[in-house]
């Protein structure tokens, strides 16, 4: 496995990695395009405008408790640009709390070609090298690139399995040259009937196809973060599965294809509400002797509690923070195995 980053990188690479897998911390996935943020606020009746984008984000980020609970933050790019409501740059704000920014930079999905099973892959290669760079400029310290799965009768199919991995490895190469450090987020989706069993099959085999990518084109293992599904049935699924099958589950995959090198395995949310995200968080944790520091990287199962009672009015913001501190240390307390459905009340 042949590297190419300097002494120094590594040194950088190493100091970002440890910064965020900090016990009892992990990230809060912000990074809802403008067209995603759009259904989130349609569902409370709040206008999708860059002023009200900016005060959610503002209330979420000056939490007085956010930096307990938060060591990184994936950030849509404009949010880099965004201001708090005294002029500050958002971004500034986050680095003042010591917690590292971070930013998605691929460009969304499209049909892949010729793929009667209507796959998809990412978009955003072009011109990478350079936005990356403008990305450090602006202290971004991490990256995302997410690709996503179906599950089903052949599916995911071996060419996109090997189309996204050679996306995702050329992505995380770049950002490793530019001393960043990527996140690697391949998504088995969890739309459809299928159940855990074939969810488990249909991650396995798609997280070995990436892993022989980012080996191939190599990507250095120790300084990535793996952004995986949990082994859950299918949102139409009959199947109900306890936590502790989730976690068995969950953990026998990664270890059946996850290199012990790879430092953190930072979990998706994956659709599910946040007290089953904090369940199944609770229960992996739990397990002894994992090779990886095991956290979180969620979005929905962070924000969703928060951004009902918000509902886009200011005077609701100081008890929207504390709904979502509240939140935040449930999700810290599970990535601990401290986590306790009785917490919730």
């Amino acid at each position: 496995m042949l590297y190419n980053i300097q002494t120094m990188d590594k040194l950088k690479l190493n100091k970002i990695v440890k910064q965020i897998l900090v016990a009892g911390k992990g990230i809060l996935a912000a990074d809802e395009s403008i067209e995603t943020i759009a259904k989130r606020f349609e569902r409370y009746h709040i206008r999708n405008v860059e002023e009200m984008r900016e005060a959610y984000r503002e209330m979420l980020f000056t939490s007085p408790k956010f930096s307990n609970y938060i060591s990184g933050v994936i950030l849509f790019d404009e949010q880099l640009r965004e201001t708090t409501s005294d002029g500050r740059l958002l971004r500034k704000v986050l680095k003042e709390q010591g917690v590292l920014i971070g930013c998605k930079i691929d460009k969304g999905l499209a049909p892949m070609p010729r793929n009667k099973h209507g796959e998809m892959q990412t978009k955003g290669l072009e011109g990478l090298a350079e936005r990356m760079q403008d990305y450090a400029d602006l202290g971004v310290t991490f990256v995302k690139w997410r690709a996503v799965f179906s599950v089903g009768k052949n599916l995911p199919s071996n060419r996109c399995i090997q189309k996204n991995g050679e996306l995702l490895a050329t992505y995380a190469k770049i950002a490793q040259e530019a001393g960043i450090v990527p996140i690697v987020e391949p998504e088995v989706l969890g739309t459809g009937n299928h159940n855990s069993d074939e969810c488990y099959e249909s991650t396995v085999r798609t997280l070995r196809g990436i892993f022989d990518e980012l080996v191939k084109r190599g990507v250095d293992l120790r300084f990535i973060f793996l952004k995986p599904n949990m082994i859950v049935p299918g949102s139409e699924s009959r199947e109900k599965i306890k936590v502790e099958k989730v976690a068995n589950l969950t953990v026998a995959c990664l270890k059946e294809v996850v290199p012990k090198i790879v430092p953190g395995i930072v979990f998706l949310s994956g659709g599910q509400t946040e007290k089953e995200a904090c369940a199944n968080m609770n229960a992996i944790a739990l397990h002894e002797k994992l090779p990886w520091v095991v956290t979180y990287s969620f979005g929905r199962a962070l924000q969703n509690s928060t951004l009902a009672h918000w509902r886009g009015i200011a005077s609701r913001a100081k008890g929207a923070q504390k709904v979502f501190e509240k939140r935040a240390h449930l999700t810290s307390l599970a990535q601990q195995g401290k986590y306790s459905s009785k917490l919730e009340k």
